[in-house]
């Protein structure tokens, strides 16, 4: 597998081979040239292209590859799409379609929107480590000042409006808890961030922390209450990591707790708060059932069946 981007993120520490093209990038001043492409492209086999054909945070490069990958094998994997944000449902020339593409959604709302639209897609939700790394929970919560008394409520996502920060500080105070949201203000949220913080009853902490794993490990409750999402990692996460979950009522939630996951209402904490008090080995109970759906549905090994199936259908495997 090579990579090809605009850029990366701080951190990127993946060995493959990762090549940059001007204009690939978010916020770019220009799309990239289509002859660049159609070079770095050369000799390549099968290209997957991750959402850059699907948002129109790009649109301008989202045509130009589209016009590359014509009559050549592709696939296109949808994570959010124009008609499910506001602001971009006017856009209606993405996705592009191709009889040598095929497309892959991580959910079956986004698939059956597809079909409406005359393009067919297969279902193949997101992939996680069923072993992921244990966070330090210690460590993480001396680093925060907080006693072993504490109760956090960790909210793992950048604050913009969908995210529903205001709605897990609300869930942070009713559980008499610290509040930690770890993703910066994005999308000039910042004022609104600041309004919503500075009011808030309970204890804030607003730091981003390097090691998502720390951050499970430290918290006693993960607070996701997005009214939006194309998949929602944070709570298939928590499961893996052990830690109850209280999840907004966004429509792919639905679908994804219909594998089995048992998670609170962010909207109603009386039963977590009831949960938190209950005996050890009642909340050992519920912990170790969402890691099991977890493993059993959303597993690597999973995601890559689905893949194989994909590759298979299309003749592109060796």
């Amino acid at each position: 597998v090579d990579f090809l981007a605009g850029a990366v993120e701080p951190g990127w520490d993946d060995d493959r081979p990762l090549t940059l093209v001007e204009g690939l990038s978010i916020g770019a001043s220009g799309p990239p040239k289509a002859d660049r492409l159609v070079e770095v492209l050369r000799g390549t086999d099968l290209v997957v292209v991750e959402n850059l054909c699907s948002l129109p945070l790009n649109p301008s490069a989202a045509r130009v590859l589209a016009g590359v990958l014509r009559d050549r094998p592709a696939v296109l994997h949808h994570h959010d799409l124009p008609w499910q944000r506001t602001r971009f449902a006017h856009v209606t020339d993405l996705p592009p379609d191709d009889p040598a593409w095929r497309h892959v959604t991580v959910n079956d709302l986004t698939r059956r929107d597809l079909a409406e639209r005359g393009i067919a897609a297969t279902t193949i939700r997101n992939g996680f480590d069923p072993d992921p790394p244990l966070g330090d929970r210690q460590a993480t919560r001396d680093r925060l000042g907080l006693g072993a008394d504490d109760r956090l409520v960790v909210h793992p996502v950048r604050a913009i409006p969908r995210k529903a920060v205001g709605r897990a500080v609300t869930l942070a105070e009713s559980l008499d808890a610290t509040y930690w949201l770890s993703g910066p203000a994005e999308d000039g949220y910042g004022p609104d961030l600041a309004r919503e913080l500075a009011a808030a009853r309970c204890p804030v902490i607003h730091a981003s922390h390097a090691n998502r794993s720390d951050l499970y490990a430290a918290a006693d409750v993960v607070a996701f209450p997005s009214t939006w999402e194309g998949f929602g990692n944070p709570p298939v996460e928590a499961a893996l990591a052990r830690r109850p979950v209280a999840v907004g009522d966004y429509p792919v939630a639905d679908e994804l707790q219909a594998l089995g996951f048992a998670w609170f209402d962010a909207s109603d904490p009386e039963p977590l708060r009831d949960w938190l008090a209950s005996p050890a080995d009642q909340r050992e109970t519920l912990l170790a059932h969402n890691r099991e759906v977890a493993v059993e549905e959303l597993s690597t090994r999973r995601m890559a069946e689905g893949l194989e199936s994909l590759l298979a259908e299309a003749g592109w495997l060796p």
